[in-house]
Formats: C-alpha cells, sequence, structure tokens
C-alpha cells in the first residue's frame, strides 16, 4: 500500500466544511482508494493531520496527476490557513490484510 500524511491549518470555524468536503471525496470511485483517515488536534482543534491509504503507488500517482483531483483539492486548499504539508510514503505495516 501507499499513502501520503498531510498536515493542515484550516480556517477557524471552517473545520465541519472541510469533513464535508472529504466526505464528498468518499463517494466518488477512485480507482486503488482504500481510505481516509482525519485527526483533529487537542491543543488546537484547528489543525489536522490527515493520512490516506491508495492499494499502490500506481493509483496514488494517477490520483494525484488526476485534473478533477486537483479541482477537488483547489476547493479544499480554499478552507486553509496555508497549502498543506504533505508526506508521502509506503505503508510497511497495518492490522488490515
Amino acid at each position: 500500500m501507499y499513502g501520503t500524511v498531510a498536515q493542515m491549518r484550516v480556517q477557524p470555524g471552517r473545520v465541519e466544511d472541510l469533513l464535508h468536503q472529504l466526505a464528498q471525496f468518499e463517494e466518488i470511485e477512485v480507482p486503488g482508494y482504500i481510505d481516509t483517515y482525519v485527526f483533529q488536534m487537542d491543543e488546537d482543534p484547528n489543525e489536522l493531520f490527515m493520512a490516506v491509504a491508495f492499494a499502490d503507488r500506481e493509483s496514488y500517482q494517477k490520483n494525484a496527476e488526476d485534473p478533477e483531483q486537483d479541482r477537488r483539492y483547489q476547493a479544499m486548499r480554499q478552507l486553509l490557513v496555508a497549502d498543506p504539508e504533505w508526506h508521502d510514503g509506503e505503508i510497511v505495516w497495518t492490522t488490515e490484510e
């Protein structure tokens, strides 16, 4: 599996809007997409960490290069204070089979 972890700072009062956008992504059939987890930090509820998993690097890259995905990213970016900090990599352990 392959994926990314993003650190994001959401504009005050916009966390629910961001979560709504992410829920819409779940309705789209993206080849290789497995799941997304979003963590809201205790110390700052406007700071989120998001982990996204794909079956493999190729499906992750294909999604990242999709113009529709860029459109969704740009809509999400409007809710953030700054660009997310992305960390891509191979998922080397999980309890999922």
